[in-house]
């Protein structure tokens, strides 16, 4: 009977010394967790695949977006509607009529400031038949402009016009190219109501149209 008290005072330090070691082995297996991701951090407030809907403007219908995929990010400064994967727009007058469309590969809203900016192929037709082609265009709602900074070119009925620097109204009927080239109907210029070119004076050349005709040709 002796035997058990003297087993367990012998085996006392030992079972002491294990328990210190186990404890020391939980704290060094200790898990080292990041802290938790905030939702708001990254996460958008909204994202919708196919879309094709109506949007308001000061409580009128005046848009229509066309889009794979629509991401509102409200957390990201400054805060704004994405599509990475393209962008069709309508723009309608009071009447719900189309006033022009355009289209890119990549679209931002910044919604604070009611800016869009547009990037890789841009393409604007208006309903006056005017064209306008480049890989970055902003919109500027507050201000009723449009404005690139890159290679552009404008195609209207009557000329051809190209430039490093796009300025212009919102309804594209007086617009502003430098660094440009192009091609004008002869006599053309100016003829169109509500139309108008400011233009570098040094940078723009007028080249006069041929005949089509050998007859037409032979008169002059």
């Amino acid at each position: 009977m002796s035997f058990f008290p003297k087993l367990a005072v012998k085996l006392t330090p030992v079972l002491l010394v294990c328990g210190v070691s186990l404890m020391m082995a939980c704290e060094e297996r200790r898990e080292h967790t990041a802290p938790a991701v905030n939702p708001r951090d990254s996460v958008a407030m909204m994202t919708s695949y196919g879309v094709n809907t109506l949007v308001s403007d000061s409580g009128m219908m005046k848009y229509r977006i066309v889009a794979e995929c629509w991401e509102v990010n409200q957390v990201r400064n400054p805060s704004r509607w994405i599509f990475e994967k393209g962008l069709f727009l309508e723009q309608f007058d009071p009447k719900f009529h189309v006033e022009a469309y355009i289209q890119s590969d990549t679209a931002y809203y910044y919604d604070q400031q009611k800016l869009w900016e547009l990037r890789g192929r841009v393409r604007v037709r208006t309903v006056d038949g005017l064209r306008f082609s480049s890989e970055e265009l902003f919109w500027d709602q507050n201000k009723h402009e449009l404005y690139s900074f890159k290679y552009s070119k404008l195609i209207t009925p009557e000329r051809e016009m190209e430039g490093t620097y796009f300025r212009s109204d919102e309804r594209m009927t007086r617009y502003t190219v430098t660094n440009s080239k192009g091609s004008f109907v002869k006599g053309g210029m100016g003829e169109s109501e509500g139309d108008s070119i400011l233009t570098a004076p040094d940078t723009v050349k007028a080249k006069k149209r041929l005949p089509t005709t050998p007859s037409a040709r032979k008169t002059q």
